[in-house]
């Protein structure tokens, strides 16, 4: 690949007051590089990109683009006219139909059907997807993107996924899904101290190197040496995990189910033994029914006839697209909103912690540790460990400088950590956290990750971070709207395989179901395969062939012990490339084979 420099940043800083963000950092990004920008909330990140955008000014050094370069850039908080129409806040389109076109399929894949609705009638949530969702039309040389998974659930992330992988495209964003970093970039760049580090690799890369690096600085704090260690020896199992192709039976998914109650029930021995106390009874479920009615008078079921009984220490994840009713399924749980039908009986001893979307109000003038001391002074952690609210903070990587700065000169990351950290300090037993991950950095996440497996209590997560959730989970609803819920056994990856080879397997089922022999002599209107497609189906099948091969004979020689270290990263980042394109040539597989 030529590498033409899009971009060179030489010697550039930057600083509010006396805090310095960064200091004569310099980096250049190449054509068809896909960069990852990570670091700790509050080091910057943002305020690179609106630097690097003309939306914020430098104190100092250069920053050089390519000549007639076009940059698109997708802001955090993006704003726009409330009185134009969504269409209009893409781009005009008049008089283009192919390009109004590609706008409603984005749109639509973004799950944004109302074209002509005002842009003030739409959630930020929304108005952030309409902004993606320009800043992806308007096809730039390079793409600058500013958390582009927040508001998304997980099939549009997977699909923007999948979007921002192919091709040779050139992409610099900030974002904490881990997940998101090792599918689609190829270099990690890292704010920290007031530097910055490049990493010529995927997340998984670039953890191994990173800890390479503070281990050789001997700089950092025992504890973030210990959860990156942790973080590296989870990321080398999976590729191998998720690089199986798991042949989900029914007897495999009743194993899952075993596994899933096991983990459950080795929790509650080793909890039972802590002093946060919490009864045999959580919550029970009881054939709950909640409906509501859209603008257009249609009725928009959340729950039919539901039922569940929740289990002490239980860690459930709670997924689906937006607007399936994830979020009021747990404020019906926290009697925020009523069900039309059933009732939710809670256990006497249950004492919830909830983390809303929303978040909390602060006062501007309090300092960082005040918020926390007016809470209470110390937290029990249980088993006769305790933390004061100073101890607490500097576990969720509040150093002691930043405890005594005042709330209104926090970053947007860092206050959503405060916000957590009031939740958490108030000991609840029964945690209920509703997108917990959005603007966390993935320090942070790692610290929470940590907390939550230990937690003595028990845990409901609403969340996109597929990562976050394989991590923290035993087992998942999935919302699938209309009142349909799934309770699976496992967590987030092992239920989109399952998914997946349910979805083959029901197409390879239809496709071998007899044809009907009554003659119809009406016109049909079912689309046939072309012979380019035919084609296409042939080759498919040879090159899915061909992958599962080149799978199979990369895992053994990885699990091998024989292969060099520079052959042991190359072949690290094959395999889940070798994923993707599967995962690619099988849905498209699955397509064809529905006209055959």
């Amino acid at each position: 690949m030529a590498q033409i420099p899009y971009l060179d940043v030489q010697n550039l800083s930057k600083s509010f007051g006396a805090d310095i963000m960064f200091n004569n950092i310099s980096f250049s990004i190449a054509e068809g590089q896909k960069i990852g920008l990570v670091g700790q909330n509050g080091t910057g990140k943002s305020t690179l990109l609106q630097i690097l955008t003309g939306h914020e000014s430098k104190d100092d050094g250069k920053i050089i683009y390519t000549n007639d370069i076009r940059v698109g850039y997708l802001e955090q908080q993006p704003k726009f006219d409330p009185q134009e129409s969504v269409l209009d806040a893409c781009f005009n389109h008049q008089g283009d139909p192919e390009k109004v076109l590609k706008a409603k399929q984005v749109l639509t894949q973004l799950k944004i059907q109302n074209l002509d609705q005002p842009m003030g009638q739409l959630s930020g949530g929304q108005q952030k997807r309409v902004a993606l969702a320009n800043v992806l039309l308007t096809e730039p040389d390079f793409l600058i993107l500013d958390e582009p998974t927040n508001h998304l659930d997980l099939e549009m992330i997977e699909w923007l996924e999948g979007y921002l992988g192919r091709g040779n495209k050139t992409i610099l964003m900030v974002t904490h899904d881990r997940f998101f970093l090792d599918r689609v970039c190829n270099t990690i760049l890292e704010l920290d101290n007031q530097s910055i580090y490049t990493y010529k690799g995927n997340y998984a890369y670039y953890l191994e190197k990173r800890q390479e690096r503070m281990d050789n600085m001997r700089a950092e704090i025992q504890h973030a040496k210990n959860l990156y260690r942790t973080e590296l020896d989870w990321m080398r199992r999976q590729p191998q995990a998720r690089g199986h192709k798991a042949k989900y039976r029914e007897d495999a998914f009743y194993e899952l189910e075993r596994v899933a109650k096991q983990r459950i029930e080795e929790r509650q021995v080793r909890l039972k033994a802590s002093n946060v106390y919490i009864g045999s009874k959580i919550f029970e479920c009881q054939y709950v029914s909640k409906a509501f009615t859209d603008h257009k008078d249609n009725p928009k079921v959340i729950l039919n006839n539901f039922y569940y009984n929740f289990s002490r220490f239980e860690k459930m994840g709670v997924v689906g697209n937006n607007g399936t009713g994830k979020s009021t399924f747990i404020k019906m749980l926290l009697g925020i909103v009523p069900p039309d039908d059933g009732r939710f009986d809670i256990g006497e001893t249950v004492r919830f912690g909830y983390f809303s979307q929303d978040g909390l109000k602060f006062d501007e003038q309090d300092k960082v540790i005040d918020v926390i001391t007016k809470i209470a002074d110390y937290i029990d952690l249980g088993s006769g460990r305790k933390m004061t609210a100073s101890q607490f903070l500097q576990f969720f990587l509040f150093t002691p400088e930043q405890q005594h700065n005042y709330v209104y000169k926090l970053s947007g990351g860092e206050r959503r950590k405060l916000y957590l950290c009031t939740v958490l300090m108030q000991n609840p037993n029964f945690l209920v956290l509703d997108e917990p991950t959005n603007d966390l950095d993935i320090q942070t996440l790692q610290v929470l990750e940590e907390y939550l497996q230990d937690f003595p209590g028990c845990v409901i997560v609403v969340s996109h971070d597929r990562y976050f959730m394989d991590k923290v989970v035993d087992h998942l609803l999935v919302f699938k709207g209309e009142g349909e819920i799934k309770d699976f056994p496992g967590n987030y990856s092992q239920y989109r395989e399952w998914n997946r080879m349910e979805t083959k397997k029901e197409a390879e089922n239809k496709a071998k179901e007899p044809k009907s022999e009554k003659k119809n002599y009406h016109h049909d209107d079912r689309r046939r395969m072309t012979y380019k497609e035919k084609q296409e189906f042939a080759t498919l099948e040879k090159e899915i062939e061909a992958l599962e091969k080149e799978q199979k004979t990369l895992e053994e020689q990885l699990c091998s012990g024989t292969l060099s270290v520079e052959e042991l990263t190359e072949k690290s980042k094959r395999l889940p490339q070798i994923k993707d394109e599967l995962e690619e040539k099988e849905f498209r597989w699955l397509e064809l084979s529905e006209l055959k």
